[in-house]
């Protein structure tokens, strides 16, 4: 089962919800950039907030501020990396 679109929307309302946008969800386009010129204008505390709520939601681990740049690119690069991240341990 392709559950990707499921996940872009999973990803956006948590965009939305957890650094309070001003926009919805649907408004926010798959490879649009988070930041910089151009993007939804986070800035470095969105960052970390959007860091704690991947690792929250999704068990996405982000160990370095160069590896959250290429992460937190768009929608498009958080969804790659859920969908690549590691299995957890067997418990």
């Amino acid at each position: 089962m392709d559950n990707t679109n499921e996940l872009k929307q999973q990803i956006k309302s948590l965009l939305v919800e957890n650094l309070m946008l001003q926009i919805t969800a649907a408004e926010i386009k798959d490879d649009q950039p988070l930041f910089g010129p151009g993007s939804l204008g986070l800035d470095s505390v969105d960052a970390l907030q959007l860091v704690v709520a991947l690792d929250k939601n999704f068990g996405l681990k982000i160990p370095t501020p160069a590896v959250a740049k290429e992460i937190l690119h768009s929608v498009n690069t958080i969804l790659a990396a859920v969908q690549n991240r590691p299995a957890p341990p067997p418990v």
